[in-house]
């Protein structure tokens, strides 16, 4: 392995291939498009039956939170659900507070950016989302331009806080009927991310080319990323019950699969995985004796324990790039004479993600959705100009339309979110379609311009030095693992933790990897350690697999 510091590299081809090339949909795509229906249909109804159409976007601040956690266990859901409820009520609290001590647009512009830059770190930082803090972001701009007085403030707060409460319960009710959907769906995708592996793996064989190949290598990390994700999701749900037990134990059958997958039955992997669906019981699947320590040992937790703190530190570079992209592209707004100078600010802050080349696609993305939603607003607002029940819902039938969209792709989506955000101005009165659609159209060009301008002139050197730690890891706990298996006799579960946090760094290590192949100024990735890294680390996987003694004993089925 040469020691050779990498090369420097700069700007790399920007991508228009593929950018709006359409996908599957989400599997759950209509948990949260129902949800964020129920949740954001009935305050907003209520209202309407009220006659006070006009507090709707205070209570929309709170309804959309129903948008988040829909992956998570219920257990974990309740607490993080807590949180975006209280981090929404924060942003909103702040928001209002300023509004009402000032009227001037460079202070508001600001404001609106640091808190768009701190919703953007503590999201990435949590990992909360989808949808990330796109949804903070749009809610707490917008508050900040809505004229408001100080004593207003404890009443709109406490209309966000109440239609937040019913967005909880509205979150939390599917586990009434399906209390381990989460989990269930979760070992589905690792079953049918192990399969694909396996089925590649087999097509390598039967073309005589057994060594590594790029789509090989691409399956393997995606099976390793949902086995990854399938763990946190069943050691997050709380108390281990006998249908959590049966989960994991379908979650080491993916895991054999890994280390094994030219001895693996990927149709009865898929199987398993169609089993899940539905509220059925969960197949049973008995492991050699070897497992039953395995599964007797409370595994490590998979989440990441280190501080907030420590998680914030490396996304300083995406939180100063987001800042001060939002508060340039609001203040070039400003400069235009745009009525709405939020509307840029948030389209800079939807932008940013992972690296540059990411970070250039969303744009892309943002600015063709937009436009055609422009249009679409454009075809319905006569028709929502029929009443405010009208108004109430066509806004409700794009809140379904985005999110039944947006998991295809994030432009498909935004061709509902934007007739969507423009009706909702009209709660307090009608506008005038023309000058909404002009203002929209300015401010999404400037925000994409300059809010992408902004993150090339950010640089993220750290993405490098994360690779390097990502790498130290992978090695130490490759280091670990292997003389464990080395061992005569570990201590009991000692082989499984090591291994657990062998297979999490690996994910760490191609999450990193992946992020900082496509910024811009900064050294070049270290592809070939990156792989070699991989490589030795799996294979390390599979030999602790086999130390292990794990395998499936033949047909046991439920």
């Amino acid at each position: 392995m040469s020691s050779a510091p990498p090369s420097p590299t700069s700007a790399r081809r920007l991508p228009l291939a593929g950018v709006l090339r359409v996908g599957r949909p989400s599997d759950i795509w209509f948990k949260p498009a129902l949800s964020v229906v129920v949740a954001v249909g009935v305050p907003n109804l209520t209202l309407l039956a009220l006659g006070r159409l006009d507090l709707a976007m205070y209570t929309m601040a709170g309804s959309l939170c129903a948008l988040y956690a829909h992956n998570l266990p219920y257990a974990a859901r309740a607490r993080a659900l807590t949180w975006v409820v209280l981090g929404m009520l924060a942003s909103v609290a702040v928001a209002l507070v300023t509004a009402s001590l000032t009227s001037s647009a460079v202070v508001l512009v600001a404001v609106g950016a640091l808190l768009a830059a701190t919703q953007k770190a503590l999201c990435d930082a949590t990992r909360i989302g989808p949808p990330g803090p796109v949804i903070f972001a749009f809610i707490s701009s917008a508050a900040l331009f809505t004229p408001q007085t100080l004593g207003q403030v404890p009443a709109h707060l406490a209309f966000a806080a109440a239609a937040g409460t019913w967005a909880w319960l509205v979150g939390m009710a599917p586990g009434l009927v399906r209390p381990h959907g989460p989990e269930r769906r979760a070992t589905a995708r690792a079953l049918n991310a192990a399969a694909a592996y396996a089925e590649t793996t087999a097509a390598a064989y039967a073309e005589t080319s057994a060594t590594a190949s790029p789509g090989r290598e691409r399956a393997r990390a995606a099976a390793a990323a949902a086995v990854h994700a399938a763990w946190q999701s069943l050691l997050a749900g709380g108390a281990r019950s006998e249908p959590r037990r049966a989960l994991e134990r379908l979650v080491v059958r993916a895991e054999i699969a890994l280390a094994a997958p030219a001895d693996t039955d990927s149709g009865r992997l898929r199987s398993w995985a169609s089993d899940l669906r539905g509220t059925g019981p969960v197949p049973h699947v008995e492991l050699a004796s070897a497992a039953d320590e395995l599964l007797g040992v409370e595994a490590e937790r998979a989440a990441d324990r280190r501080l907030l703190a420590d998680r914030l530190g490396p996304l300083l570079p995406l939180a100063l790039r987001t800042a001060l992209g939002c508060a340039l592209a609001g203040y070039v707004s400003l400069a235009l004479g745009v009525g709405r100078p939020y509307w840029a600010l948030v389209t800079a802050a939807s932008l940013y993600q992972a690296n540059i080349t990411l970070t250039w696609s969303r744009g892309v993305q943002r600015v063709v959705g937009n436009l055609v939603g422009v249009l679409l607003f454009a075809a319905v607002a006569p028709l929502a100009h029929l009443g405010p029940a009208a108004l109430v819902l066509c806004c409700l039938a794009f809140n379904f339309g985005a999110e039944a969209l947006i998991s295809r792709n994030y432009w498909l989506g935004s061709i509902c979110v934007t007739p969507m955000a423009l009706l909702i101005t009209e709660f307090t009165g009608l506008q005038q379609p023309g000058e909404l659609m002009t203002d929209r159209i300015v401010d999404t060009v400037v925000g994409a311009l300059v809010g992408f301008a902004a993150a090339v002139a950010v640089t993220n050197r750290r993405a490098g030095h994360r690779i390097e730690n990502a790498l130290d890891t992978v090695e130490r706990a490759r280091e670990h693992t292997a003389r464990l298996i080395a061992a005569e006799r570990p201590g009991p579960g000692a082989l499984e933790a090591a291994r657990r946090r062998l297979a999490t760094a690996l994910v760490e290590l191609r999450a990193t990897a992946d992020a900082a192949a496509g910024e811009w100024w900064q050294r070049a990735v270290p592809e070939e350690r990156v792989l070699l890294a991989e490589r030795t680390g799996h294979r390390t996987l599979a030999t602790a697999v086999r130390r292990q003694g794990l395998h499936v004993l033949e047909g046991t089925r439920a």
